[in-house]
């Protein structure tokens, strides 16, 4: 083999090896451009009728990603089974929130069976798959982490918990008590918590769920995260809402806001980074349950959670 010949063997090596090798000068890329999240409102006639399906909240064309999601890291979707019917979810997710809108039935999977009715919650680690069988005709809202793992690559190795069921009865007793602590403050609610997260003190390593009471005739002050919230609302009167905005005036109210309101059965998304304040005009008690990827981004220690005293 001549000079000539090797040298063109490593020219041709290397320019293997370098072709993508780019560079962005440090002001045009610091902070570049992200796809938008915008608040967009998903009405609970999406899960009143129609056949056994899943009813995806699919975002990933404006967010410009491989598979489905509403949000970077997360995918949220009404469930609508039809009494009798069976239908099997199978993702590739570290965390599942399976919210019952309305209905009963059995989720059965590896590790047992949970039987499930309205107003309860129930949470799945990462596992091969779930077969949901309704006993009446059933809606769920369903919550997962998929979009995260395409975006790195990655399929879960082994599960981080054991599936927990939160019953409504559980949620609606620790509701009772916890209003009787916070009397007369702003906010009334509970994060659920599972105890192989100490750190975070979170649904689960990712996911962040909040059970939370706005009392008739209140409102909650404005309030923003860094975390996405894929807002679900269990109940709620007229004149219930959240108004959202990009920031605050000098005197703590948003400016410019765009209203979402809470339509019982219905949900929304709140931005990440966005302020919103929380309003029940109404003469009935509102209860909301937003998930979030707080888990993932309190553990990130970039939550930067701040409110309006």
């Amino acid at each position: 083999m001549n000079r000539i010949h090797t040298e063109q063997i490593q020219e041709a090596a290397q320019q293997k090896w370098q072709h993508q090798a780019h560079v962005k000068e440090y002001m045009s890329a610091v902070n570049p451009p992200m796809p938008a999240i915008d608040i967009i409102a998903y009405p609970s006639r999406l899960h009143e009728s129609g056949p056994t399906q899943v009813i995806p909240f699919d975002l990933s064309k404006t967010l410009n990603t491989e598979g489905l999601a509403t949000s970077p890291n997360l995918m949220a979707s009404f469930i609508h089974i039809c009494e009798g019917d069976v239908l099997k979810t199978d993702v590739k997710a570290t965390s599942q929130v399976f919210y019952v809108i309305r209905g009963s039935g059995r989720t059965q999977m590896r590790e047992g069976t949970i039987e499930w009715k309205e107003g309860d919650l129930f949470t799945l680690p990462a596992l091969p798959d779930a077969i949901h069988t309704a006993t009446t005709d059933a809606a769920l809202y369903w919550v997962h982490d998929a979009p995260l793992l395409t975006y790195l690559g990655v399929s879960p190795s082994k599960p981080r918990f054991e599936p927990v069921l939160y019953t409504k009865e559980f949620l609606t007793k620790e509701l009772f008590e916890v209003r009787k602590i916070a009397e007369g403050r702003n906010r009334t609610g509970f994060l659920l918590s599972n105890p192989n997260f100490p750190i975070t003190m979170t649904l689960t390593h990712t996911l962040w769920a909040l059970y939370n009471v706005l009392p008739a005739g209140v409102t909650q002050k404005p309030h923003r995260h860094n975390s996405i919230a894929l807002d679900f609302c269990v109940s709620a009167g007229e004149n219930t809402y959240t108004l959202i905005g990009k920031e605050i005036d000098a005197e703590g109210n948003i400016i410019d806001p765009i209203k979402a309101i809470w339509t019982s059965g219905a949900a929304f998304i709140t931005p990440p980074g966005w302020w919103h304040s929380h309003h029940n005009e109404s003469e009935e008690d509102a209860i909301v349950l937003p998930i979030q990827d707080a888990g993932l981004i309190m553990n990130m220690q970039v939550l930067d959670f701040q409110h309006i005293a």
